[in-house]
């Protein structure tokens, strides 16, 4: 874990130690994930991948800490600005355009900062699950949701982790529309999310934190 107020990961003549040419930069909201992005981009000629699941829309800047325009001219940045408020964006196309970017980022020898955002994605696109092709099912997913209200999330939760308990244990058991989701998977699919294969992608991950009296405050400055 770093401090955003500290000095970056070590690094020599540009390039990181070991390995790694894939860094996942993650945290809180407002816990300051892209200014050290911005630091360690500047100081190893890197790319900054967002997975966010808000940067994905265009005009959500209020709240999402969005690179700006001088950011982005400054340093590379992808995966924002993709979609209107109105179209729909899953994990699985950010998984496909998302490692798309990757591949041409390494093909490039670049560095690729991931700078999450939203762990889902982040998971998504480096710890590779294969995330199907399945529509979106309106009458499963109203149905889902009147069982929910009728039973309890935890009686949703609770069939998942009997169907799935691998996507179970990646998610809180109040978050609804996961759970509903990977239930609409698995009812589609007929077998637990885990079981259709993907692949990994290396990367180093660093964990930026601060002080909770001072996040809870940068976060409410965002909105205030």
């Amino acid at each position: 874990m770093m401090d955003p107020q500290k000095s970056a990961p070590d690094s020599q003549n540009g390039h990181l130690t070991g390995n790694s040419r894939v860094v996942a930069i993650v945290g809180p909201t407002a816990v300051g994930k892209s200014a050290v992005a911005m630091s360690l981009a500047k100081r190893l000629g890197a790319a900054i991948v967002s997975a966010d699941s808000r940067q994905v829309y265009r005009y959500m800047d209020i709240g999402t800490a969005k690179a700006s325009r001088e950011e982005r001219a400054e340093v590379a940045h992808y995966m924002l600005d993709l979609v209107t408020p109105d179209e729909t964006y899953s994990a699985r196309r950010f998984q496909v355009e998302g490692r798309a970017v990757l591949a041409r980022l390494a093909a490039q020898g670049r560095i690729a900062l991931v700078v999450g955002g939203t762990g889902f994605y982040v998971r998504a696109l480096l710890d590779g699950p294969a995330l199907p092709r399945v529509a979106p099912n309106p009458s499963l997913r109203a149905h889902l949701r009147d069982e929910a209200e009728r039973a309890g999330a935890a009686a949703l939760y609770a069939r998942l982790a009997a169907l799935d308990p691998v996507s179970a244990a990646r998610m809180h058991p109040n978050n609804l529309p996961r759970v509903i989701r990977a239930l609409e998977i698995v009812e589609s699919t007929g077998q637990p999310v885990a079981a259709l294969g993907g692949h990994a992608i290396p990367a180093l991950y660093v964990g930026v934190r601060m002080d909770r009296v001072e996040l809870r405050r940068r976060a409410g400055r965002r909105i205030w």
